[in-house]
């Protein structure tokens, strides 16, 4: 079975009580059991991990290489302004699915740019928690084409 990250950055741990006219009710503990639950359905280990702290997940990214097929990554705002999670990402080589509960793009504009989205496979955005849902589909589809060519 393959094993696969879900990767949560700064203030997803507040998810359910944190702008739920953005975010919603679901909390990370409900998105983390869906990604378990929807993985196992689908043929995927899934692991998860949230941290604060920029440097935390960049150790994550790197520890990912030698545990995980791939990674999903919400990368909250870090994904606005971290060059460093960017190099991360294009360092380890694992695909890794950029993914945000909110449409990033139809809120502020300092949301509409996203630094990790030149070295991601792909962006899924605006769709709740079933945002991970399609991003593990997208990932698991991703290592099965790459595994066959």
């Amino acid at each position: 079975m393959r094993s696969i990250l879900v990767l949560n950055g700064p203030n997803l741990n507040l998810l359910g009580t944190r702008q739920p006219e953005v975010y919603g009710q679901t909390t990370l503990k409900m998105i983390e059991d869906l990604c378990v639950a929807h993985g196992e359905a689908i043929g995927l280990r899934v692991e998860h991990l949230q941290s604060n702290h920029e440097g935390a997940l960049i150790d994550a990214i790197h520890n990912a290489r030698e545990t995980h097929e791939g990674v999903v990554l919400n990368a909250g705002a870090y994904t606005h302004t971290s060059i460093a999670l960017m190099d991360a990402i294009s360092s380890v080589q694992l695909p890794v699915i950029e993914v945000h509960l909110s449409n990033i793009h139809a809120r502020e504009p300092f949301r509409h740019k996203s630094c990790i989205a030149p070295v991601v496979v792909g962006q899924i955005c605006g769709f709740g928690a079933h945002s991970y849902v399609l991003a593990l589909d997208a990932l698991a589809k991703h290592l099965e084409e790459s595994a066959a060519s």
